[in-house]
């Protein structure tokens, strides 16, 4: 008999401090979760985040759709794990 158990949970995601990176892990149209990264200077410039990166993860749950979608693009475009995204891969949100 085979017992089916549910997939281990994945970390949740942080902030790199060495590399000044959030990583994190999305999960991609093929059901597979994929780890990224996201500089701090991309979410400052691409969302006003703190350049410091101190805000990482309020700015990342903040524009977590756009940014797993970039990743999601990325892994369709043939990126392989880990995705790092630059600025160039998530739009700049319209400044009011």
């Amino acid at each position: 008999m085979t017992v089916l158990t549910a997939p281990a949970a994945l970390p949740p995601p942080f902030m790199h401090d060495e590399s000044g990176a959030l990583r994190f892990w999305v999960l991609t149209e093929s059901g597979q979760h994929v780890g990224a990264t996201i500089s701090k200077q991309t979410l400052h410039y691409s969302f006003r985040g703190d350049i410091s990166g101190s805000d990482a993860l309020a700015t990342y749950a903040a524009n977590r759709e756009v940014i797993d979608a970039a990743v999601r693009r990325r892994v369709a475009a043939g990126s392989i794990e880990p995705v790092m995204l630059r600025e160039r891969d998530v739009p700049v949100p319209a400044r009011i």
